[in-house]
C-alpha cells in the first residue's frame, strides 16, 4: 500500500457557513484532500471505506471531509468522478496516438494501456465501481458502469469508417472488441498472467 501525502487540518471551518450535508464549492484545499483521498482509494478500495481511517491516513478529520464534500456519498461521488477523469485522460491519449488507426490497432493500443502494471490499482477501483453500479444502487455508484461502457465504445467508434460506424454490424464489432478487452482485463486482475492473456488478445485482434 503506497503512502498517501498528509495534509494539515487547518481548514478554518465555520459551521454556519453552509447547511449540514451541502458540499462546499471547489477550492484548493478541497482539491488537495480529494487527491489524497484518491490515492488512499487506489490502495484500499471504496466499497467498505470508512471516513475515520481515511481521514487519519491523509492527515485530516472526518468532520472536515463531511464539511467539504457534504456527506460520505458526496465524497464517494467525487472519488468516482476523479477515477473517471483518469479514464478520460487515457482515452484522450489513445485518440492522440491512433488518429489514423483502424479498430484492430486501437484495440492493441487500448490493451497496452489496460495491461500496464502501473494501471492495476486504477483498474481495480474501476472494477469496484462498475460492480457496485451493476447492483442497481442509487447514489454515487449510479450510472458509473454505463458511462464507462459508453466512454470506451465512443473511442472505438472513432476507429471505424465514418460511413459505417452507425450500422448494426459496426456497433456489434466494437461491442465485441470491448467485451473481449474487458474480459481479458478481468483475467489479468484475477491471475496476474499478463503474457497468457495478451497472447489471447493478440489472437483475437488478428481476426479484425
Amino acid at each position: 500500500m503506497h503512502a498517501v501525502p498528509a495534509a494539515a487540518d487547518n481548514d478554518g471551518m465555520n459551521s454556519a457557513a453552509k447547511p449540514a450535508g451541502e458540499a462546499q464549492p471547489d477550492s484548493a484545499r478541497k482539491r488537495e484532500l480529494l487527491e489524497a483521498a484518491y490515492g488512499y482509494a487506489l490502495s484500499n478500495g471504496l466499497a467498505e471505506f470508512s471516513l475515520r481511517p481515511l481521514a487519519k491516513a491523509i492527515g485530516t478529520s472526518p468532520r472536515v471531509l463531511l464539511f467539504l464534500f457534504g456527506s460520505k456519498d458526496g465524497l464517494t461521488r467525487a472519488l468516482l468522478a476523479r477515477a473517471r477523469q483518469d479514464e478520460l485522460a487515457a482515452l484522450a491519449t489513445v485518440r492522440a496516438h491512433q488518429q489514423d488507426a483502424d479498430l484492430s490497432d486501437a484495440g492493441r493500443e487500448v490493451w497496452a494501456w489496460l495491461v500496464a502494471p502501473s494501471h492495476r490499482a486504477l483498474l481495480s477501483l474501476w472494477l469496484e465501481g462498475y460492480a457496485r453500479s451493476l447492483l442497481g444502487e442509487s447514489g454515487p455508484w449510479e450510472r458509473f458502469a454505463v458511462e464507462t461502457v459508453d466512454d470506451w465504445l465512443d473511442l472505438l467508434a472513432t476507429r471505424q469508417s465514418a460511413s459505417q460506424r452507425r450500422t448494426k454490424d459496426a456497433v456489434a464489432e466494437r461491442t465485441l472488441l470491448l467485451a473481449v478487452l474487458r474480459g481479458a482485463m478481468l483475467d489479468v486482475l484475477a491471475t496476474g498472467d499478463a503474457d497468457r492473456v495478451t497472447r489471447a488478445v493478440d489472437r483475437y485482434l488478428e481476426t479484425l
